[in-house]
């Protein structure tokens, strides 16, 4: 064989050596190629080891918005891409293939994701958009969140969310289906539960502690303790008569309370207002002596008398035979409740928080009342002699001598 002949097999082996290298690109494949261009909206990659080039458009660059391809890619990166599909035709001009980086990103991203699914870890996500069942979040994948799932209570208007990153347990998940469901709602009840045990364990009978009055009923108020609430019963409040927790107190109000007790299997916690506040009759006996004279508010009328209050917390009885010099069949005949009076003390029995007051020993008796006092309490001198007349008569006579003396 002549020199020529041998150089142009050597020749025609090598080409045939370089052809045969060139590896074989297939829809699917991942590959590595190396940007050569950067145009406006794609860029031109040579596909390291197949000889051929292909395209990569900005909307596969990235699973984020593009605004400038330049700010992603420099010529030179190598880069990781999936081909999507052959380019046939006039378009073939700028490569052979159609290639994305986004669905290289996305497979990872959701392999990660489903890590996190089955190991219960919890992810943090952009909220990218609100709409009208829910939240839009960027977790490299698009994820929706469900308003029943966003709050753990009621949100009429979203739109504060736009733009802030929450955490998210992750509810369901199906990449083929590009379904990614999250809640915000299910963190914020794990935080609560876990912020209840710890206050709950740090609850004491007897302490005295601060909270804030958390909501209102008919039977009483509760009151938040840093994570958990506790109920002040309504007859708890205060040392005098509350008919609702509304006139007292609001919510929002700061308070300072006892605990009662603590349960923490019901995880229930009794507390008291009135605990804390000084006890209305320790000073009784300094401000109420007897014979003094006190002002009063009648509160309560009863079929036996008025129930009057002279101090705080404190209320005495002015029983219906001290209300008038003159007879009267109820209370409610010269007294309504909220009347402002004046009392003198009677009795007073601080052991037993008890006074006895009086109205009438403040007014003068008229002289016709006197003399029926005094024929009812049985002091009226009769005669000397039976005179035979009745009990009637004689106070009958009575009167008339009062009258004229009059």
């Amino acid at each position: 064989m002549t020199e020529f002949e041998q150089k142009q097999d050597l020749a025609g082996e090598t080409m045939e050596d370089a052809l045969s290298s060139f590896q074989e690109v297939n829809v699917g494949d991942v590959v590595k190629a190396e940007v050569l261009v950067i145009e406006d909206k794609q860029i031109v990659v040579g596909i390291e080891g197949a000889g051929v080039e292909g395209v990569v458009p900005a909307k596969e660059l990235s699973t984020l918005p593009i605004e400038d391809i330049s700010e992603v890619v420099s010529v030179g990166d190598v880069l990781e891409l999936v081909v999507i599909a052959p380019i046939v035709g006039k378009d073939k001009e700028n490569g052979n293939y159609l290639l994305s980086k986004r669905r290289i990103d996305a497979k990872k991203i959701w392999e990660k994701i489903e890590e996190d699914f089955k190991a219960g870890n919890v992810i943090e996500a952009a909220v990218t958009n609100v709409v009208k069942g829910g939240l839009v979040v960027d977790a490299g994948v698009r994820g929706f969140v469900p308003a029943s799932m966003v709050a753990d209570h009621f949100v009429e208007d979203f739109s504060d969310y736009k733009g802030k990153t929450l955490t998210f347990k992750i509810v369901e998940i199906e990449p083929s289906e590009n379904r990614l469901i999250l809640s915000h709602k299910a963190i914020l009840e794990a935080e609560k539960e876990s912020k209840k045990h710890q206050v709950m364990a740090n609850l004491t009978e007897g302490a005295v502690v601060e909270g804030t009055v958390a909501r209102l009923t008919d039977f009483g108020a509760f009151v938040d303790l840093g994570g958990i609430d506790g109920l002040v019963h309504v007859s708890e409040l205060a040392h005098t008569h509350v008919a609702k927790p509304s006139d007292v107190l609001a919510v929002g109000d700061k308070v300072t309370v006892k605990i009662l007790s603590v349960n923490p299997e019901t995880e229930r916690v009794s507390l008291s207002i009135k605990a804390t506040l000084s006890e209305p009759w320790s000073e009784v006996e300094e401000k109420a002596a007897v014979d003094s004279v006190l002002d009063g508010v009648v509160k309560r009328l009863t079929s036996f008398g008025a129930f009057v209050e002279v101090f705080p917390g404190v209320e005495g009885l002015v029983h219906i035979s001290q209300i008038s010099h003159k007879h009267i069949a109820t209370p409610h005949e010269l007294l309504k409740e909220g009347d402002e009076i004046k009392v003198k003390v009677l009795e007073l029995n601080p052991s037993e928080h008890r006074i006895a007051l009086s109205i009438k020993a403040l007014e003068e008796k008229t002289e016709t009342e006197q003399v029926v006092e005094e024929v009812t309490e049985g002091s009226y001198e009769l005669p000397e002699e039976s005179t035979g007349f009745s009990m009637g008569d004689i106070l009958g006579q009575a009167l008339k001598d009062a009258g004229e003396e009059e």
